[in-house]
């Protein structure tokens, strides 16, 4: 496992456009210019979504790779993260087969999305399987306590292989911003409890409450995603300039 990033970014996610901010990256040429300046102000990780001509989330091998290459010459320095996010446009099957046909070095799935019905487990399984062995490093998105629980089961079934796992705890949502948020303990409970998995975690926070939602975390040991796929407002409420403001803030407050 490649060690997660301490601050990572995540720029525009699969569903904010032009008419959210204005400085949310959609083409690739806005992605590279965004990755440099959160380079600068302090992100050492970007997360990387995509999208078609119109704007809308895009899961495409091809364009992928063409991404990852330039942002290799550009940032070398930065970890670099593909999202396998199906975001309602995309099958577990589809989602799949652009990631083995990508083969990145780092992808990041959620384990909701992988299987939604016990009956994608033996697909799923293939899948965790092919990863490890093919080097594919996965960061398994948490929503909740609940997929915590799920994700502890599905390890000691050996439907996802032995760790150390890369874990991402996702706070609150979209819909509702903090207003739903669950402590990180609640998240960690359950995996020191299990004893036997060891991990890494990095959380993101939706809303206002992002940079102390992050602060916190860093406090708890685990590592963070910053960024207007999840908040686009500073900590009192201002509207942040760009995602490279965002990454200074929440840098500044981590370290202080």
């Amino acid at each position: 496992m490649i060690p997660l990033p301490r601050l990572m970014v995540a720029p525009n996610g699969a569903r904010r456009g032009k008419s959210d901010h204005p400085a949310i990256p959609v083409t690739d040429a806005e992605m590279i210019a965004t990755a440099r300046a959160c380079y600068l102000a302090g992100a050492d990780g970007i997360h990387l979504h995509i999208r078609d001509e119109a704007g809308a989330h895009l899961l495409d091998a091809g364009r992928y790779r063409a991404l990852l290459d330039a942002l290799e010459d550009e940032v070398p320095q930065m970890y670099l993260q593909v999202t396998s996010e199906t975001a309602g446009r995309y099958s577990g099957q589809e989602q799949r087969a652009m990631m083995r046909r990508l083969g990145a070095s780092n992808v990041s799935v959620g384990l909701r999305e992988m299987v939604r019905t016990p009956e994608d487990w033996p697909e799923a399984r293939d899948f965790y399987h092919w990863a490890q062995t093919a080097g594919v490093n996965i960061q398994h998105i948490l929503y909740s306590p609940d997929d915590v629980a799920t994700f502890i089961q599905a390890c000691h079934a050996g439907d996802i292989p032995n760790g150390p796992y890369s874990l991402l705890f996702v706070q609150g949502t979209y819909a509702n911003g903090a207003k739903d948020a669950v402590p990180f303990e609640a998240y960690l409970a359950p995996l020191t409890q299990a004893g036997d998995i060891a991990f890494e975690w990095m959380a993101c926070a939706f809303g206002q409450h992002e940079t102390d939602s992050l602060v916190r975390a860093a406090h708890l040991g685990g590592k963070t995603r910053v960024g207007f796929e999840n908040s686009l407002w500073h900590r009192d409420g201002r509207l942040a300039k760009d995602n490279a403001e965002r990454v200074a803030e929440v840098d500044a407050a981590i370290r202080a």
